[in-house]
């Protein structure tokens, strides 16, 4: 039993500007990391510090990456759905 694919696939007009979003998220993420590397590298005794709740500074801090993480994710996907929306409309018609 063999069946075809599940959608057909065809051009993304909308891949240049989902490509850059994507891209400046990535930058965004990154910097924020960046900061996170480099206080625990250069002022550790600052990560041990209390900040949030009685939990140390490298614990909200990471916790604070992970959750950025998912709401960057969370942005990235409604976003590039108004713009898969918008510019590959024409194809259907």
């Amino acid at each position: 039993m063999d069946h075809g694919p599940a959608v057909k696939l065809g051009v993304d007009h909308a891949q240049k500007k989902k490509q850059r979003l994507g891209v400046w998220l990535f930058i965004v993420y990154t910097v924020v990391y960046a900061i996170f590397v480099a206080i625990a590298l250069t002022n550790f005794e600052l990560m041990a510090k209390p900040a949030l709740g009685n939990q140390n500074l490298a614990i909200v801090f990471g916790f604070g990456l992970i959750v950025l993480a998912v709401i960057m994710g969370l942005i990235y996907n409604w976003v590039c759905t108004g713009y898969e929306n918008k510019m590959n409309k024409e194809d259907k018609s």
